[in-house]
């Protein structure tokens, strides 16, 4: 499968399950680590209708040499992530859940005692904490802000009011950590909200 019919396939799965509503969210994946390129979806479109020529090659900082496709305006913020982590691939998108969660500590998301923490990559008794960083339009601060709390063993990154980044090896990885996170998050809040005290 070529990086943009895996692309495609992917935000059609996460359309259907409401995380990339309009044109909303973007996914990238690494082609080449020296220098790093990344094939990431291009700006514009319906995520649930993207076909494999709709993405398009960057570098770290999210340029392109493309006259004609352009890249997410999200793109460098990518590119950060993946030189940063070392990840094979970055998903972004727009699930209410991780926002909701912020909006309650935007000081971190902590999360423990909880078995699908093991979808995460983490053991179920651990306390993993997600860090939460402000929204910018500017990809450089909100990179600046990602290294500022990167954690090796914490693939993921809520901004604020906006959405929520999580990587891996590849897609598929970077899939079932995000499905997994988003599940956590949801139980988080939803407890918070009918003030139940989750065990610490």
């Amino acid at each position: 499968m070529t990086p943009g019919e895996a692309l495609a396939a992917e935000c059609a799965r996460y359309t259907a399950m409401g995380w990339m509503r309009g044109t909303s969210g973007n996914l990238s994946v690494v082609v080449d680590r020296d220098p790093l390129r990344l094939a990431v979806t291009v700006s514009g479109k319906d995520k649930g209708e993207l076909t494999p020529d709709d993405v398009v090659v960057i570098d770290a900082e999210g340029r392109t040499d493309d006259s004609v496709r352009v890249p997410s305006a999200e793109a460098g913020l990518h590119g950060r992530i993946a030189a940063v982590s070392g990840a094979g691939a970055v998903v972004h998108v727009h699930a209410l859940a991780p926002v909701v969660a912020a909006e309650h500590w935007p000081d971190g998301v902590e999360l423990s005692d909880l078995e699908m923490l093991k979808g995460f990559g983490r053991q179920a008794h651990e306390t993993v904490v997600i860090p939460v960083v402000p929204n910018s339009q500017d990809m450089r601060v909100l990179g600046d802000a990602f290294e500022a709390g990167f954690r090796e063993d914490v693939p993921a990154l809520i901004v604020a009011r906006h959405g929520v980044y999580v990587w891996g090896d590849d897609l598929y990885q970077a899939r079932h950590r995000l499905e997994c996170l988003e599940w956590l998050l949801r139980f988080k809040t939803e407890t918070t909200r009918r003030g139940d005290s989750p065990r610490t």
